[in-house]
Formats: C-alpha cells, sequence, structure tokens
C-alpha cells in the first residue's frame, strides 16, 4: 500500500515538473476531410499532412460520374469538418448531399478560379453532363470537369485547399503553407517532366484516343490531339453513328494506338482499335487512382503512369 502511494506521488511530481517546463500538449483532434474521389483526397492529404483525416467516397478504380451516394456516405459527410469537391459538374451529388445535411462544415470548391475548357462535342456521342446551367439555354458553358490532367490546374487545387484548410484551422496555417509550398515546386518539376518527355513524339504521333473525354486538358497543355469515344462522363452509349466515324477516322489517320482507361469497360474501345487498325496501348487512370498494388496511388504516380503509358503505346514499334 504505501508502495503504491509512493508510486502515484512520483506520476504527480512528473506530471507537475512536465507541466512546469513546458511540455507541449496534446495535439488537438485532427481536421476531417471529406473528398469526393480519390485523385482529389490525394491532393488533399498532401497539404494536411498529419493534421487531418481524409476520406474519398469513391475510392481508387471507381467511377465518380453520376455517383449515387449511399447512406453511410450521408453521416460521413455530416461528422466532416471540410467538404471539398472538384466543382464543374463534376461531383455535384456531394455539394447536395452536403447541403441537405445542414451542418457548419466547409465547402470547397477546389477547381475555383481555373481557367476552364468546354466540353468537346467531337466525340462518338454527345451528350450533357450533370452540371449546373439553366435548363433550356443553348449558349450555357459546359465545362469540361477534369482539369486536374493539366498539373499547371491542379496546382490551383492546392493552393485553393491549403486556403480553406487555414480557415478551418487557423493554428495549423503554417502547416498548410509549407506542405502546400513543398508540393507545388514538385507540381513543378513534374509538369516540366510530362513536357520534356512528350517532346520526343513527332506531331504525327500526338494523337490520344481514348473510351472517354477526360484528357482534354492534358492535350491542350502538353501538345496532345485527343479524340475519345464517349463524352466527359460514362453515363450513356455511344452512338453507332460515332463510333463508325472514330473508326473510319483511326483509319484514315493511321493513328497506331488507342486507350483504355481505368474506370471504364475496355471492349467498346478495343473493339474501334481492332476496326480501325490500332493497337490498344495501356490502360490511363483518367478519374481515379489505382488500387494499392497498381502503379498510380498518388496523384503524382498518376500522370507519371499516365505518361509512360502515352510514351509507349505511341512509340513506333516493329510490327
Amino acid at each position: 500500500m504505501l508502495a503504491s502511494l509512493r508510486r502515484l506521488l512520483l506520476g504527480l511530481a512528473l506530471i507537475g515538473a512536465g507541466l512546469a517546463l513546458g511540455t507541449p500538449p496534446v495535439h488537438a483532434a485532427p481536421v476531417t476531410a471529406v473528398a469526393s474521389f480519390s485523385i482529389l483526397a490525394d491532393l488533399v492529404r498532401e497539404v494536411g499532412g498529419d493534421r487531418i483525416t481524409v476520406h474519398a467516397l469513391v475510392g481508387p478504380d471507381e467511377d465518380a460520374h453520376g455517383y449515387q451516394p449511399r447512406p453511410s456516405d450521408a453521416r460521413t459527410v455530416r461528422e466532416a469538418r471540410l467538404v471539398v469537391v472538384n466543382g464543374l459538374g463534376f461531383d455535384t451529388w456531394l455539394s447536395r448531399l452536403a447541403g441537405s445535411e445542414g451542418h457548419a462544415s466547409t465547402l470547397v470548391v477546389a477547381s475555383e478560379g481555373i481557367e476552364t475548357i468546354d466540353e468537346n462535342p467531337d466525340h462518338a456521342h454527345h451528350h450533357g453532363h450533370d452540371h449546373d446551367h439553366e435548363q433550356g439555354d443553348a449558349t450555357a458553358r459546359t465545362p469540361d470537369p477534369h482539369a486536374w490532367q493539366d498539373v499547371s490546374r491542379a496546382r490551383i487545387y492546392v493552393r485553393n485547399i491549403a486556403a480553406a484548410l487555414a480557415q478551418a484551422d487557423p493554428e495549423g496555417a503554417s502547416e498548410y503553407a509549407a506542405n502546400a509550398e513543398r508540393y507545388d515546386r514538385t507540381l513543378q518539376q513534374l509538369d516540366d517532366e510530362i513536357r520534356s518527355t512528350l517532346a520526343r513524339l513527332t506531331p504525327e504521333r500526338r494523337k490520344l484516343v481514348t473510351s472517354h473525354d477526360a484528357f482534354a486538358y492534358f492535350g491542350a497543355a502538353y501538345g496532345m490531339r485527343v479524340v475519345a469515344a464517349a463524352g466527359v462522363s460514362m453515363e450513356s452509349e455511344p452512338s453507332a453513328a460515332g463510333i463508325a466515324r472514330l473508326i473510319r477516322q483511326l483509319r484514315k489517320e493511321k493513328v497506331p494506338a488507342v486507350f483504355v482507361e481505368n474506370i471504364s469497360d475496355p471492349r467498346l474501345i478495343e473493339r474501334i482499335a481492332r476496326e480501325g487498325g490500332a493497337r490498344i496501348g495501356g490502360r490511363l487512370h483518367s478519374d481515379a487512382l489505382s488500387g494499392e498494388a497498381g502503379p498510380a496511388t498518388t496523384y503524382i504516380d498518376l500522370m507519371r503512369a499516365n505518361l509512360r503509358t502515352i510514351i509507349e503505346g505511341l512509340t513506333p514499334h516493329d510490327d
């Protein structure tokens, strides 16, 4: 009994000494953030570091287009301090979900301030995405939401995310700013790497044919002509006439390779390749990271994996 009392008194004395010496307090609970899809969650994680926890509602190798939230998603969103969406009509389902919950979390549109590209009508089937514009307004712009495929635009995402985290957690503002600055330097290097690597391709080889229209920003930024079988989402089938037109185009232009995507059924693009005289150049990661066993578990890995695939697919082969 006396020994137990001594241990208790010693413990109290040590605690008191620690307080007197200014021992750092236990960290507050991390900021909880929800992102609509895996690529965006990775950007949030890079900026937030150890001060945050991030949950992606649409995970690796999953398609966020037209995603239907589950009851558990509503609970996750309700408990989050920060809800991060891509915007540009890509994930309006999450904006609606966050609004319907009536909680105090901050809604962040990561693409805010980005110069957008309009959806390209030149694909096998043109259809609207879930964009927020007035119905019946024929002049309304339909922005392509896949802005992260241009690294320079992804850097704007990062700045927006850092500002939102600093507002939600002022004590961590300097840490978020430092993380964002470090990550931005890495992204700049990545952007330079993509440009210098793609410079190896001759102009006639700089044609990127994919399952759906997710690479317009990539093409505009890095000098690639992009043609897709379907529009910006995979929610409806391309038309037979559109597919036939694309096959004729492949034959006429002698396009060497077409690419499947990690979020789409490869059978259509495989048929287009077969009938158009092209080969399958490989798998691109468009709207989602890969699973842990894949080559694109982070945004930077995704862009590098796509770059390798494009170079290997479009470089002349001795067939």
